[in-house]
């Protein structure tokens, strides 16, 4: 199944941007679907998760209050809502999914999740 992301762009900090990331095929409707950001010459981490069905939310501390995380079933798409932002959000954003239902203390993980999108930039101004 390939994930593709999109939303990317250049914003001043204080400004928004709204990632999507669409599956190509409805195979995740009892998974779990996050991102995760990478800043050059960093590794991947964990931004927010949530499980398709809604029950389970999560996200990293650094972005709690800022970004959003949510999916419209019919469209078959996840978001992420991105407000305030910070040149320090400034890295590469993966979609990342997984079939299984992740409990709240694995969802940061990226072992756990098998598919992956292709990254979108985000790149913030000061």
């Amino acid at each position: 199944v390939q994930l593709q992301a999109s939303g990317g762009g250049m914003v001043q900090a204080g400004g928004s941007l709204r990632l999507s990331c669409t599956p190509s095929a409805r195979t995740f409707s009892s998974g779990t679907l996050g991102w995760f950001q990478q800043a050059p010459g960093k590794e991947r981490e964990f931004v927010a998760a949530m499980r398709w069905s809604g029950t389970t939310t999560r996200y990293a501390d650094s972005v709690k209050g800022r970004f959003t995380i949510s999916r419209d079933i019919p469209k078959n798409t996840l978001y992420l809502q991105m407000n305030s932002l910070k040149p320090e959000d400034t890295a590469v954003y993966y979609c990342a999914a997984t079939t299984r239902g992740l409990i709240y203390s694995t969802m940061d993980y990226r072992i756990a999740y098998d598919s992956w999108g292709q990254g979108t930039l985000v790149t913030v101004s000061s």
